[in-house]
Parts: structure tokens; sequence; C-alpha cells
């Protein structure tokens, strides 16, 4: 792309993310563990805007608390830019400006969506044209939630949860989400799981290093039946994220009283996900938990990955 057709302004919305399935392997010597992830991008979005600059800057706006979002150099959209922008010897900058709708520090992957976005806006902006599978590269060196964000749909996540494979999904899910007020930190989720392992060591059979997805959730999906998938539901991470916040406890079981197929925590938590059998279940869930003051987006699922809007 010369100059003179570059765009004035790049737009890409990314999705966020429900795991409707999360195994943890064992504690490694690296302090990491390897997952068997299914995720399911759903509608609700991050929209990054991508302008001409000298330097790399961002600005941050939306519809959730966003206290916790840095606008500095720790921000994972431009830390996106900026790698992006190393790889393809880009000499140039950006200012990026960010209207989060997913919620932060929420287990549904905000922060990957605007990495997402942002490698997408500043290649398309600068013109870069790196292709794809450098991409999704490029992509996993930002965090494993990252390159999922890039493709969408419904996928299985292995290794570190950026080894992606496809996964066929039939027609729509409907999802009723309650978003917390409060974060908890995926890290401090994790080391929660590791102590009680180790508290319980005795009692539960040993995590597997290389965890897999149970085949009933991929049937379940391939079949596009909310009743199969409520049945296969898992999350290793829920009990951990319950005991640190216990009134995630009392949402899900308000959820299940009100018509939920079944409910979940998604990722390390606070975001509670309930699968409803249908739209006007769905509908009914959102009435019941709104009249208990509860914060609820109604979402569907899957959706497509990062793309450009406009440019």
């Amino acid at each position: 792309m010369t100059s003179a057709a570059a765009p004035n302004m790049v737009h890409v919305r990314a999705p966020g993310k429900i795991n409707v399935f999360l195994k943890v392997g064992a504690l490694q010597d690296d302090g990491y563990h390897d997952v068997a992830i299914a995720y399911q991008a759903v509608s609700l979005y991050e929209d990054v805007r991508a302008f001409p600059a000298d330097d790399f800057s961002v600005s941050i706006t939306g519809t959730v608390e966003l206290s916790r979002v840095p606008t500095d150099g720790t921000n994972i959209a431009l830390k996106a830019a900026r790698l992006l922008a190393a790889k393809t010897r880009y000499t140039g900058g950006v200012r990026l400006e960010i209207d989060k709708h997913v919620p932060v520090t929420g287990g549904m992957g905000g922060g990957s969506a605007d990495a997402a976005a942002a490698l997408i806006a500043c290649d398309a902006l600068w013109g870069t044209e790196l292709p794809r599978d450098a991409m999704l590269a490029l992509a996993a060196e930002l965090g494993a939630d990252v390159p999922f964000a890039l493709t969408g749909g419904t996928a299985i996540g292995t290794g570190r949860g950026d080894q992606l494979s496809p996964a066929l999904a039939k027609g729509q899910f409907q999802w009723v989400l309650v978003l917390a007020d409060f974060g908890l930190s995926t890290p401090g989720v994790y080391n929660e799981l590791d102590q009680h392992r180790e508290r319980h060591a005795q009692d539960i059979f040993p995590a597997q290093t290389q965890p897999t997805v149970d085949t009933n959730v991929l049937q379940a999906l391939r079949a596009g039946d909310p009743h199969m998938l409520a049945e296969t539901l898992h999350n290793d991470l829920q009990a951990p994220a319950l005991h640190l916040q216990p009134t995630l406890t009392s949402v899900l079981e308000l959820g299940e009283e009100n018509g939920a197929l079944a409910g979940i925590v998604s990722g390390s938590g606070p975001t509670v996900a309930f699968l409803a059998a249908d739209l006007d279940g769905a509908l009914e869930l959102q009435i019941a938990l709104s009249a208990a003051r509860l914060r609820v987006v109604r979402v569907t699922g899957p959706v497509h990955g990062a793309r450009i809007v406009s440019a």
C-alpha cells in the first residue's frame, strides 16, 4: 500500500469469549500450566480505532469499569502495535482509541480482544500486510487468548491455550452474562487452584500434565444442542474463583433457579455465563436477573473474530 492510499483511520471490532470447557493441567517447573479449552466467541465486542501518528498512544472509553485499564506502555493493545511495528520494521506510530464493552479482568478476554484488534487495525493502517500465520504467531507472543480473539468462532485451545484448532459448531447458542463490579486476577485464581490441589492431594486425582477437551463437549457443539452442552460445561477455575469470591455462588444458584440450563464462571471469572435453551428462555432469564439488580447482558455465540469495520 502506498502512503497516498493509506487510510486516515481503521476501525476494528473484536469479540469477547466464553470458555465452555476449561481443564487445567498440573503446575509445571516454569510456573505455568498446560490447559485444554473450548472457546466460543460471543457478541460482546471491543472497538479499536487506529489513527496515524508519529508515536504510540492509547485512550480508553467504554461501558465497563475502566480504572484497571492502563494507558501507558503496559496496555496490551499498545504492546501489540509496537510488536507489529518491530516485526515489520515500521518506523511510524499510531494513536489507538479503544471503546470497551467486555468486562475488565472478567474472564472474557477483553484485553486479548483489544490486542487482536490493534494488530489488525495497525496492519491495515500501515499497509504492512503481515501474513496470517505470522499474525497468529505475534498474537501468541502477546497472550494465550489473543490468537483466538483473531480467529473467533468456536475453537479448541491446547498448550497454553494458544495452539488452536477449529471446532465445528452448528447454529447459535443463547447466553446471559452476569457482569461483576469487581475483577479477579487470573494469576491469583490459578494460584488458588494450585493451593487447593495441594491441600487435597490425598483426596483428588492428580492433574494431568497435558489435559484434553471432553469429546462430549465437541459433540454438543457440533449438534448445536444447548441441552447437551449444558451437561458438559466445565471449568477447573470455577471452584477457586468461588472460594475467592463466595458471592458468585448465589449468582449461579439464582440463574439456575430462573430457567438457565446451566451456569459457569467464565475463565478465571468473575463473569458468570448462563446457557439458555432458546431466545425466549434467554429473554426471561435476562429479565429475572435484571430484577435482582444484577448487571446483565444477553449475547449469542459463536461470532467471527477481529474484523475491520471501516477503513
